[in-house]
């Protein structure tokens, strides 16, 4: 019951886009909890990412006084990576292309974040 409301969640969140490519959530060590990725994505490996840039952006938060990490957001030449706390053992992480409008993507990914958050 509780994976299909997942499963649920981010089906609506792909399809708030086109821009939006793949999401998936992200336990804090790695583990991928739920996924809608591309054929052409391993999930095992954008848990890993996941979790590497979750653990870099926090303790760079810290360091440097910013506070608790909220969101982490990558830019590369074929587009976007973030990521956003779904709670305190979650992460919902969103693959974006390249000219996505991100204002109405972290909306989208802020609400799907908390709503998974009350589920976990």
């Amino acid at each position: 019951m509780r994976s299909d409301m997942i499963d649920s969640i981010l089906s609506d969140l792909n399809g708030t886009s086109a821009d939006i490519e793949a999401s998936g959530i992200v336990s804090t060590d790695g583990l991928m909890m739920a996924s809608k990725l591309t054929a052409d994505m391993d999930e095992d490996r954008v848990g890993a990412m996941s979790a590497a840039m979750l653990s870099l952006g926090d303790r760079t938060a810290k360091e440097l006084g910013r506070g608790d990490l909220e969101q982490v957001l990558v830019k590369g030449n074929n587009g976007y990576v973030l990521m956003i706390a779904a709670g305190s053992e979650a992460v919902v992480t969103v693959i974006a292309k390249p000219h996505a409008k991100l204002g109405l993507i972290f909306l989208d990914v802020k609400r799907a974040a908390d709503s998974i958050a009350q589920l976990l």
